[in-house]
């Protein structure tokens, strides 16, 4: 069998390099979030929890196994796989220059299915590798560019074979999803300088892994543009029932970005009963990204007040609901791949 996955960047060959490099590592800028991470085990005796790319190398993903085989740092490493999966061949990830500012980054499978990989590679390995691959691309993409052309979308049959090894792991919710309240953090700046003494005050967050968007205003999109169908449901009711006292419905104003940092992004407006601002907050180490919703707002009469009072209610529950969407959204994506896709792309080949 062979199978083929490429993207051509534009950027030069050693800036992708590096990010292959990066590769298994913690701070891995490639891998995609959803699946077993790529992992290399330390030599006997290291101190350190995983090995650096090099030849001899053994690991995997998952249940994948395999050695590394051959390695030229920024320009190519192979793996061999270990027969007893049922896969004998190599995978081989390659940055090739097409110019001074462009390349082609490659992933290629040749090899032989035997024994029940016979079975399993048409029926679901494929489809989850292909899903693997072109996110992995994604990234790469996303880091040079700091935007994706035409993200991938994971079919329905790779999304249920995720949740179904979830489950299999006890995982009934992916990490990603997992949303929890903290305190407002002070290194949201831009909130606390437009509202510095709040009638409303919380926040959340949400951890994801490394290869997964850090720009703050897409995830200001992602979380108030994009919210749950329930959450659509909650705001038109919202603007029925306070009508009657005064207060003027809410749009897609309320979620205007007011102020940026390279960090932080403010959102809000001034309304006749309060103030409100949401700052979205992207802070990341070496081996995740934590995006954290903090929410101020200061009630500006009387119908203000009541109006607080009874959004408080729903407000945590709101808000979590399009934070875990959001990750969600980020961390898989949910759809059929777009089959129409050109440029760059290019099919996976072969079987």
């Amino acid at each position: 069998m062979e199978n083929t996955h490429e993207r051509a960047l534009p950027a030069p060959a050693a800036e992708v390099g590096r990010l292959l490099d990066r590769l298994a590592s913690a701070d891995d800028p490639l891998w995609p979030s959803p699946w077993p991470p790529m992992r290399f085990t330390p030599p006997p005796g290291s101190t350190t929890p995983d090995r650096p790319l090099q030849v001899g190398a053994d690991g995997g993903h998952g249940a994948i196994r395999y050695h590394v085989t051959a390695y030229q740092p920024g320009r190519l490493l192979e793996c061999t796989t270990h027969p007893r999966i049922g896969l004998t061949g190599t995978h081989t990830f390659e940055v090739l220059p097409t110019g001074d500012d462009s390349c082609v980054l490659r992933h290629r499978i040749t090899g032989r299915a035997h024994g029940r990989m016979r079975v399993l590679w048409p029926l679901a390995v494929r489809a989850c590798h292909d899903a693997v691959l072109e996110h992995l691309l994604d990234n790469a993409e996303r880091a040079v560019t700091g935007a994706v052309a035409h993200p991938v979308r994971y079919p329905l049959r790779v999304r249920l074979i995720l949740a179904l090894s979830r489950a299999a792991d006890h995982e009934p919710e992916a990490a990603t999803s997992r949303v929890r309240s903290c305190g407002v953090p002070g290194e949201a700046v831009l909130l606390h300088e437009a509202l510095p003494r709040p009638d409303l005050a919380d926040a959340y967050t949400v951890t994801v892994a490394p290869g997964v968007g850090w720009d703050p205003e897409d995830w200001a999109d992602a979380v108030f543009r994009d919210p749950p169908p329930v959450v659509n449901g909650l705001f038109r009711l919202r603007n029925a029932l306070v009508a009657p006292f005064g207060i003027a419905p809410g749009d897609r104003s309320a979620f205007g970005t007011v102020a940026r940092s390279e960090r932080e992004v403010l959102l809000g407006t001034d309304a006749g009963h309060l103030d409100f601002r949401a700052s979205v907050l992207v802070s990341s180490t070496h081996d995740c990204t934590t995006v954290t919703v903090s929410t101020h707002a200061t009630a500006r009469s009387r119908a203000g007040r009541a109006y607080l009072s009874v959004v408080e209610l729903a407000h945590p529950a709101v808000v979590k609901a399009m934070l875990r969407r959001a990750a969600g959204k980020a961390s898989m994506p949910d759809h059929h791949p777009d089959t129409s896709r050109g440029g760059s792309r290019s099919p996976a080949v072969g079987s």
